[in-house]
């Protein structure tokens, strides 16, 4: 509670003040540490900043986007716009959410790595044993065909900017995934219809959100909603 008070302090003092809520959503296997760096960038920015973790590994897809999306907006400062920013899994969550869910105070979502049409890594390893054990329910619903999550939620309908990755830390993993990868999702499969912009920038799927490129990246979006690349 005092570092939201505190945060709102910064934010009112300041003269480049962001009247919007953004709210962090990490990835499968992540914790909040992980957007850490980025958190910091955006409250010098002066935005106010929800950066909370979820239980991954615990739930399908259905039950974590009200999990962990719910108690955030009920943090974001009352009368604010909200953004999310989200990595890997945390876009599939919003897109969940958004599906069900109205949300007239709704401005700019910016996804880091999204399987928006899911990971051939899914399919690849949804049968071996203990995988669900390992990734839990959300991550076997993230396969790429037509029954999985991501590909059932359609298109979108706000203002999405999304960052991809082509470079990659595990050459096994790659030989999986057709075309160019961040070592967990093609750049194709980031994609998803109806986004407004999409980047690719030189950076692997884990360690993303700690690029300083990523960062200036995710402020402009979320100031301008359009990238100069």
């Amino acid at each position: 509670m005092m570092r939201i008070l505190s945060v709102l302090l910064l934010i009112l003092l300041s003269t480049g003040t962001q009247a919007t809520c953004v709210i962090l959503l990490h990835g499968l296997f992540r914790t909040p540490s992980s957007l850490i760096k980025l958190e910091k960038a955006l409250i010098e920015e002066g935005f106010a900043t929800v950066n909370r973790g979820y239980p991954s590994r615990k739930h399908p897809i259905e039950v974590l986007a009200d999990l962990a999306i719910e108690p955030a907006l009920k943090a974001c400062p009352e009368g604010e716009g909200v953004s999310f920013v989200t990595h890997s899994l945390g876009g599939i969550l919003v897109r969940q959410y958004l599906t069900h869910h109205a949300m007239p105070q709704l401005e700019r979502v910016v996804m880091l790595g999204p399987p928006n049409k899911g990971s051939e890594l899914a399919d690849s390893l949804g049968n071996v044993d203990g995988l669900e054990w390992i990734h839990g329910p959300a991550g076997l619903q993230l396969g790429t065909g037509h029954s999985s999550v991501p590909n059932q939620l359609g298109r979108v309908d706000f203002d999405l900017g999304i960052i991809a990755g082509d470079r990659s830390i595990n050459w096994i993993l790659s030989l999986i995934i057709p075309g160019e990868d961040d070592g967990k999702v093609s750049i194709d499969n980031t994609k998803v219809e109806g986004m407004n912009e999409h980047i690719v920038l030189p950076v692997n799927h884990a360690m993303m959100m700690n690029n300083p490129e990523v960062i200036e990246a995710v402020i402009a979006y979320l100031k301008e909603g359009k990238w100069e690349y």
